[in-house]
């Protein structure tokens, strides 16, 4: 889609380029920004000129995926990543150009990128207009279906998946109620080398349900966490009572998956 009040475009070079004009937004890979009209936007300043590098290993043996890391460029590195970028509904063509921090900032309910981070304890490294940073978990990030805790002229640099978490097993389920629909929630899970189970909940819920345990729960503990959990919600692609039924049943079945 043709943006009608862009009158300007700048590459970023340094952290200098990043101050916003009034009208100006930040452009990565772009597809959401173009696949609507946004006639709040009079200038675009292009992140992927600074040239970050896509993937870095951590010395906790973990990775560090930058903002501008394409989709299919994460995908690429493990089964688990690629199998939630399956949950977008998006072209082969869209994983070649959308971010994973653009998917993540976005902070849809069914972002899939936010369901990988917040299953693998992801940590984003947020710049900040005056020339600082900060870290956040990502699941502390997304405060809403399509709202997030970033401030005007906040950049997310990169987000930090850490050795631990990285050395579990994990599971992944999706639903929709159309083969080809949105996600109406998709459920994942870590069993870490310690015993430690992390359940999350999302698209279901309008921002990241994360559900902790020490080890392995019972079928009746997690039914009764899941039944306690706020935040289901009902839109045209599910009811919340039926987003609610399946997650208890999906994230039985990663329980079942992930136990001995």
């Amino acid at each position: 889609m043709d943006l009608t009040a862009v009158t300007g475009y700048r590459a970023a070079r340094g952290r200098d380029d990043l101050a916003l004009a009034p009208g100006e937004v930040f452009l990565a890979g772009g597809t959401w920004l173009y696949s609507e009209p946004q006639p709040a936007v009079t200038g675009l300043v292009d992140l992927t000129a600074l040239g970050w590098p896509a993937l870095e290993e951590r010395p906790d043996g973990g990775l560090r995926v930058a903002a501008t890391c394409t989709i299919a460029e994460l995908a690429a590195v493990r089964p688990f990543f690629h199998r939630c970028a399956t949950a977008l509904l998006a072209s082969f063509k869209v994983w070649h150009v959308a971010t994973v921090g653009g998917n993540i900032c976005r902070s849809y309910a069914a972002a899939a990128m936010v369901s990988l981070a917040v299953t693998l304890d992801g940590v984003a490294e947020v710049w900040t207009p005056d020339g600082g940073s900060y870290r956040i978990p990502v699941a502390e990030l997304i405060t809403g279906n399509g709202t997030n805790t970033l401030a005007r002229g906040e950049v997310l640099r990169a987000v930090d998946l850490p050795g631990p978490a990285l050395a579990g097993r994990t599971a992944f389920r999706q639903i929709a109620l159309a083969t080809l629909g949105r996600s109406g929630a998709v459920l994942t899970g870590r069993l870490d080398p310690t015993g430690a189970v992390t359940l999350v909940i999302t698209a279901a819920t309008v921002r990241p349900v994360v559900l902790r345990y020490p080890a392995l729960p019972a079928a009746r503990a997690l039914a009764a966490d899941v039944a306690a959990v706020d935040g289901f919600y009902t839109d045209p692609l599910g009811p919340a009572d039926w987003r609610r039924q399946v997650s208890g049943v999906l994230l039985e079945e990663i329980r079942q998956e992930l136990g001995p």
